[in-house]
């Protein structure tokens, strides 16, 4: 029986057989037939033609043809993918239902791209095409091997890209909080610099005697004392304990008439100087040296901080470029002895972006001697598990890492205190294309392809679960002397 595609797009004008037949000709699986095998095709087959983006069919929809492409492409997508294609079926090529395959619905959404022309043979006459066709049957078992080594490709594929797009997001976050810092602190720090300027061009027109520059020099170095290099700021302070600060520097200010002591106050509130060496300053400057004498200090201590936030800002940044740099091991063979908890620790920098409510715990054990292994391979293994972890528990929650030795092997632990995993679905988890995330969230390959590096490395991951407490284990042998 025709199918609702086929009603709706059997040509008004069917194409003369010769010309069917010439297009099946160029089909690679079907090539070497007989005239007569190209012929009963032609006969027995029903031709489709569908303009550009037409929906040819929905996923999970029964499939019930054979699908042999004379002419454009029609892309499958699922939902999980988003629009992302994970195969493709091009003229050339057969789709849809072969003999001998055990599929029942279509693994995704089929649209048209270009003009399409197929030729569908319907599942009833399979018995008959092979009877008429014998090498069809060698000729279908190559075609599921070849489509199932393409969907497992880009699937593979997909999910990569997946987690690349996941690692580029949370390191585009963590990159943009220190360069966005640094550049608004170099920006203030060319406009403070103009003010200092001015303030030191203004303090040397006083014309101060010699006496007075040196005792205004000597406060200058003991309040260097006080507020060292590199360290002027006193970040230890809570809210309440700052503002108590600057009341007290604001209501000095006010009583020896320092214009705009609110400009001052709060720098002063934040550095480690004492309030009793504002009185020694007024002691050394008269009225009319003591507003630009300190108005300078308060100066050079906000370009001293812009500068320290330009340093500590960048630093951060060259941070990150060499936790990226070790954890996806760049300029490094394949193979390199890996200290485990090193290699938790900077995956966990590319998730820093997702940690503000989560508190993790690191429980490692320094014995665990460092293993051969494939680094960047099993930084993966860690990305997965973790993503994961986060993702049950909503990027809220705790997080555990633990590592010690269990006999001749190292035990990661990862744990997370989200709701767990159903008993019903424990043992489906590492399945490939299983998947309980939302659509488009999730392609279902994660733990399959983490699995698949921890046995490549002679190791096993097992899975425990329960309300609040979800520990996948990964186990790697210490000697993977026989693992490669």
């Amino acid at each position: 029986m025709p199918t609702e595609i086929e009603l709706a797009f059997t040509p008004a004008v069917p194409t003369p057989k010769q010309e069917i037949i010439a297009a099946l000709a160029q089909v690679e699986v079907l090539e070497g037939l007989t005239a007569e095998e190209y012929a009963w095709m032609a006969e027995h087959g029903a031709e489709i033609k569908a303009p550009p983006e037409t929906l040819l069919f929905r996923e999970g929809e029964p499939v019930e043809t054979m699908n042999i492409m004379l002419a454009g492409e029609i892309q499958v997508r699922r939902k999980q993918s988003g629009n992302l294609a994970f195969f493709i079926a091009r003229v050339g090529q057969i789709s849809g239902i072969l003999p001998f395959s055990r599929m029942k619905g279509y693994g995704g959404t089929g649209f048209s791209v270009g003009d399409v022309w197929v030729l569908n043979i319907h599942k009833d006459q399979f018995p008959a095409m092979l009877a008429a066709i014998p090498s069809m049957a060698q000729r279908s078992v190559s075609a599921l091997l070849n489509r199932v080594r393409e969907v497992t490709r880009m699937e593979q594929q997909a999910e990569k890209l997946d987690a690349i797009g996941k690692l580029a997001g949370n390191l585009s976050h963590e990159l943009n909080n220190p360069a966005s810092a640094a550049q608004r602190a170099a920006a203030s720090l060319l406009s403070e610099l103009r003010t200092y300027g001015d303030q030191k061009y203004r303090l040397g027109t006083l014309c101060l005697s010699d006496e007075t520059r040196q005792k205004y020099r000597a406060w200058l170095e003991k309040a260097r004392i006080q507020v060292p290099i590199g360290g002027a700021f006193d970040t230890e302070l809570d809210p309440l304990q700052q503002t108590d600060r600057e009341d007290i520097f604001l209501r000095w200010l006010q009583q020896h008439k320092i214009p705009e002591p609110w400009t001052i106050a709060s720098t002063l509130a934040e550095t480690g100087i004492a309030p009793t060496m504002l009185d020694e300053l007024a002691a050394i400057a008269g009225p009319e040296v003591l507003p630009i004498a300190i108005a300078s200090f308060a100066s050079a201590m906000r370009a001293e901080r812009m500068t320290e936030a330009v340093l500590e800002s960048t630093g951060r940044i060259f941070q990150l470029i060499r936790a990226i740099k070790d954890y996806s091991y760049m300029d490094q063979a394949p193979i390199q002895n890996i200290h485990i908890a090193q290699s938790l620790d900077n995956t966990l920098v590319m998730f820093g972006s997702r940690l503000g409510n989560v508190t993790v715990q690191r429980d490692y054990d320094d014995s665990v001697p460092a293993i051969s292994a494939y680094g960047s391979e099993l930084n993966q293994v860690w990305t997965q598990l973790i993503a994961n972890a986060l993702d049950a528990m909503e990027d809220a929650g705790t997080l555990r890492l633990r590592t010690h030795t269990s006999g001749d092997m190292v035990l990661v632990e990862i744990w997370d205190s989200g709701p767990g995993i159903p008993p019903e679905l424990k043992n489906r988890i590492f399945e490939p294309f299983f998947t309980t995330k939302a659509p488009g969230r999730g392609l279902g390959l994660g733990l399959d392809s983490a699995l698949r590096i921890v046995q490549k490395h002679h190791g096993f991951i097992t899975m425990e679960s329960k309300p609040g407490a979800t520990c996948f284990q990964v186990r790697l042998p210490l000697n993977q002397l026989q693992a490669y």
